[in-house]
């Protein structure tokens, strides 16, 4: 692996270990371009720090944990879990105080030692099931099975 690839999954490790875990989003300017494109539209390093710290505002404890990271030309895939406790409102929903576990993807693009751009999957459902805004499948099952509904 080259140098250049190392570096980029440095920033990339240290954007979740050093900046996200840590609480410093005030530093994300160090990482993340001007020209930064998230996955919603989200630009430059104030686009990353709304929803990033939306989500730490309501999980005080998150903490990723990276499970797998790669790096091939200018771009940096990355596996993680993280973990934390729903203690404030997080996309109109009401804390529930429920411990929640959420595993995720995302690539990140990176020019002249910065990200540029990402995008990213997680399991948005299994979460929202976890905060308890959407019945478990089990539930769901129960609940059709009451009603009668073919």
């Amino acid at each position: 692996m080259t140098s250049i690839h190392e570096a980029s999954k440095k920033t990339v490790r240290s954007l979740f270990e050093d900046r996200i875990n840590a609480g410093k989003l005030d530093t994300l300017a160090d990482l993340i371009s001007d020209e930064y494109v998230g996955p919603q539209g989200e630009r430059g390093p104030a686009g990353m720090a709304k929803p990033v710290g939306a989500l730490v505002r309501a999980f005080p404890d998150i903490r990723y944990t990276i499970d797998e990271l790669m790096a091939e030309d200018d771009r940096v895939a990355i596996r993680w879990t993280w973990r934390g406790t729903h203690r404030g409102a997080f996309q109109g929903f009401p804390a529930s105080n429920r411990p929640v576990e959420n595993a995720g993807t995302a690539t990140f693009q990176l020019r002249s030692g910065k990200i540029v751009r990402q995008w990213q999957l997680t399991d948005r459902l299994g979460f929202l099931q976890q905060i308890g805004a959407v019945p478990a499948v089990a539930d769901l099952a129960t609940r059709l099975q009451t009603a009668n509904v073919p």
